[in-house]
């Protein structure tokens, strides 16, 4: 960290980790950091919601961690300082599949290994100096919380938004069970290393497809949202316009639907492509070439989505032996399967037009497959080039809709499409359905009982929660079968509806599910009557400012949208987005790479904390940057901000010891304006999340009051004590122990929180001085402060006077002053 302060010896009696268990004492004896009430109070009262992405407790914090709660922290105790009831809540997202395998390897209950960590993490929140009101604490693997997660299952299940399908997914065959896609890397599990596959399993969903246009239309409300992350949703949602196209297909009954955001291009469609993982591939497939799809298709079963989808990655793909026949023009076209289409967008086959479609383009000459311009874009010719044109023009080549413009054909083919019944105008999301399944114990049992003779049955309410057994489970059994389908006990019971033989699903939920709604809870999770208490949902939500990682734009953040949504429509909340604003964190680094054991770069948290303190290493990470910046930990130091704290240390020692003095001096004066412009610099620096220039204005104070200390007015003057008593108010957001004890060294009792945030004096600040320029023959000779309601005249007399003015001119007579005032005085010397 460089410091815009003097660099000088730190006070040794400076030392914050001596006073960090006396004050963590008294904030929780005094709830210091409690809301007066959760879900009651005065309703015109003025409030905030402040909420950091729940940690996971894998262990204990880390640097990543000190730097997101540290923003949030300030934050939080910012809006508190201002006047609003501020509720700050702490919980634990403590389902999932890393416990799960550190229990496996040191053969301990998940249970154990996760409680043990929660504790741990409380502890270094609290030795952090973090604001939580404790009272909200809640843990996602909680029979009292997941109890809510099984209900909220079965209330969309009531609503049509849960469905069990058939499905391929990745499967890791270490772990034994789904990943996500971003949770594959290069093929490869992110957590074990083994090479993932692909399987067909029947699976639970959320129907999030059904809120596709909503999730993008509701982006009007979220002003308050980075741009970037609302980018990253749209495309993630990614509507397209176009039409349905039917294709007959050798030896099938029923054609085959496809989707074009470009049905004007439909005569410039030379081949077929299918998913090469698409049912649809096999039911393709010739006899005779069924030999080569195999082949084709296990050796391509390793990539995953990402990089199927990458457009610099080579083409492959396998002839079918079929032929699909264009409905516009009866033209017979091979049938490909390719792993450049993906199973689960539309049907998984697609019309390739290679001519104005780069990837086709690319798959066309990798088999040398022929090129047709259709569209006439005053481009060179794609055949040639090996550059799609995607633009707009003419068509060509196209029968009788050559001629019309792309506009025009489009409307006219999809008609014509409608009106021949092969085909309609349509609207499709990229965005697929939100499957929710895990082969894992240590997550939310899924709500269902599955009966020979009535089918799926949701568990009945009033036998909620479904709990984990805790015993006669494996957690890796033979087979491959998930861990709670090993636990026979548990598995087997009646059916709520028949009472004959029934089994249990054996699939948890996705921890996506816990974390989705969790901010609901907080305001009462006691609450025993429903997942939350609507008292505290209409006192705090929705979320006020919400802070966490970017990575989380397309899982985490779009399903809590998802299910705020749908528990709208079901009447269970009154508004349709769950977070107000949001705060991205960068991440920290280390020399350039992300900390890991692996890269042995890994910074421990608490070695930090030992040697500087926990406010020097809150400092650091708020003052490196803005709080969406990356922070790389090589670059910065909390050696400044061990000086710099020290500094307001003294500052507190000399006031809260010095006699008060009479204190009307113009020293005094400029000092108090200087004091009150920080102030409202400061503050509308923390209104705004600047949260680094914030600290460097204090920083600007402290050398201000230090000045005053030593050269006058002095420590007794009541100007400097309002400016320190100032300082160490603003400071408490970012360095709370050092706070609480200049706080008490100044004479006051506990605690500096519930001293208010200082007001700038808006008269005072408008009666200060200006820094006028001086300068001779164009060339800056001096500055002066002068009043900013100086005329010209008293500001030339001024400028006259001043030495450097003088000396600048060495003697030459004056031709011109050109003032104007408060601002700049230039001298014109006769030469």
């Amino acid at each position: 960290m460089t410091s815009s302060v003097d660099d000088v010896s730190s006070d040794e009696t400076y030392d914050p980790r001596t006073v960090v268990d006396k004050w963590i004492q008294i904030w929780d004896s005094r709830g210091t950091f409690d809301v007066s009430s959760l879900t009651g109070g005065d309703e015109q009262a003025d409030r905030r919601y402040v909420v950091s992405m729940f940690s996971y407790p894998s262990g204990d914090l880390h640097m990543g961690h000190a730097e997101v709660y540290s923003i949030s922290d300030a934050m939080a105790r910012f809006a508190r300082m201002r006047g609003a009831e501020t509720l700050f809540p702490v919980g634990w997202d403590s389902f999932g599949l890393p416990a799960e395998n550190a229990a496996f390897k040191r053969d301990l209950d998940p249970r154990d290994w996760t409680y043990r960590n929660i504790e741990t993490q409380a502890d270094s929140f609290r030795r952090l100096g973090i604001s939580f009101d404790w009272r909200t604490r809640l843990h996602t693997s909680d029979p009292e919380y997941y109890r809510w997660n099984q209900w909220l299952f079965l209330r969309l299940y009531e609503c049509g938004l849960t469905y069990r399908a058939d499905a391929t997914v990745n499967w890791c065959p270490n772990d034994q069970t789904v990943l996500a896609n971003e949770q594959v890397v290069q093929g490869r599990c992110e957590r074990c290393g083994a090479q993932v596959i692909k399987r067909a399993l029947t699976q639970w969903f959320f129907k999030i497809t059904d809120y596709a246009q909503r999730l993008l239309d509701d982006m009007d409300q979220l002003a308050g949202w980075p741009p970037e992350i609302l980018t990253m949703q749209r495309n993630w949602i990614g509507r397209s316009e176009g039409a349905y196209v039917d294709f007959a297909v050798d030896g099938r009954d029923e054609p085959v639907r496809v989707f074009t955001t470009r049905p004007d291009t439909l005569f410039g469609a030379t081949f077929f492509v299918v998913a090469f993982d698409a049912p649809l591939a096999a039911e393709l497939c010739a006899p005779d070439h069924k030999d080569q799809f195999e082949a084709y298709r296990a050796k391509a079963a390793g990539a995953t989505e990402i990089e199927r989808l990458a457009t610099d990655r080579p083409k492959t793909g396998v002839f079918l032996g079929s032929y699909a026949i264009n409905p516009l023009n009866g033209e017979r076209i091979p049938v490909y399967a390719a792993d450049y289409v993906l199973a689960g967008y539309g049907t998984g086959a697609v019309m390739a037009v290679p001519a104005h479609d780069q990837r086709d383009l690319d798959f066309a000459r990798a088999m040398d497959l022929p090129v047709r311009t259709v569209i006439d874009t005053g481009e060179p010719e794609p055949s040639v080039t090996g550059v799609a044109t995607d633009g707009a023009g003419v068509l060509v080549e196209s029968d009788r809709f050559t001629g019309q413009s792309v506009a025009d054909a489009q409307t006219a083919i999809i008609a014509e499409l409608a009106e021949r019944g092969v085909g309609a105008a349509a609207i499709t999301y990229r965005l697929r359905d939100w499957l929710l399944s895990r082969q894992r114990y240590w997550g939310t049992p899924i709500p269902i009982i599955h009966c020979g003779a009535c089918g799926e049955v949701p568990v009945p309410d009033d036998e909620l929660p479904v709990r984990l057994p805790e015993s006669g489970y494996q957690l890796r059994p033979d087979g491959g079968k998930p861990p709670l389908a090993s636990a026979e006990d548990w598995v087997a019971v009646p059916c709520p509806r028949c009472a004959g033989p029934a089994r249990r699903d054996t699939d948890t939920m996705d921890t996506f599910v816990d974390s989705s709604w969790y901010f609901l809870r907080y305001p009462n999770p006691d609450f025993t009557e429903g997942p939350f208490d609507p008292a505290g949902i209409a006192r705090w939500l929705p979320v006020d400012e919400y802070i966490g990682g970017k990575e989380h734009a397309t899982g985490h953040l779009l399903y809590a949208r998802f299910l705020t949504k749908s528990l709208h429509d079901a009447g269970l909340l009154p508004f349709t987005e769950p977070f107000t604003r949001l705060t991205n964190q960068g991440q920290v680094l280390m020399d350039g790479k992300a900390m890991s054991k692996s890269l042995g770069n890994l910074v421990n948290l608490q070695d930090q904390i030992d040697q500087y303190g926990p406010d020097a290493v809150r400092i650091t990470m708020i003052f490196a940057g803005p709080p969406e910046d990356d922070i790389d930990w090589a670059d910065v130091s909390p050696h400044g901000a061990v000086k710099w704290l020290a500094r307001i240390w003294r500052l507190a020692d000399e006031i809260g010891s010095a006699a008060t003095l009479a204190g009307d001096s113009a020293v005094a004066g400029a000092v108090r304006r200087s004091v009150h412009e920080l102030i409202a610099k400061a503050t509308e620096l923390m209104t705004g999340k600047r949260l680094n220039v914030a600290i460097a204005q204090l920083m600007q104070l402290t050398n201000v009051l230090r000045k005053a200390v030593d050269t006058g007015p002095g420590a007794g003057d009541p100007a400097v004590r309002e400016g320190v008593e100032a300082l160490v108010r603003m400071v408490s957001c970012f360095a709370p122990f050092t706070a609480e004890e200049a706080w008490e060294r100044l004479g006051h009792g506990p605690s500096v929180a519930d001293a208010g945030w200082p007001v700038a004096d808006l008269d005072l600040i408008a009666a200060a001085t200006a820094t006028c320029i001086l300068q001779v023959d164009g060339k800056v000779r001096d500055r002066i402060e002068v009043a900013v309601d100086i005329d010209d005249d008293a500001l030339r007399t001024l400028a006259m006077s001043s030495p450097g003015i003088a000396k600048a001119l060495g003697g030459r007579a004056v031709a011109n002053v050109i003032v104007r005032a408060p601002k700049l005085v230039n001298v014109v010397s006769q030469r």
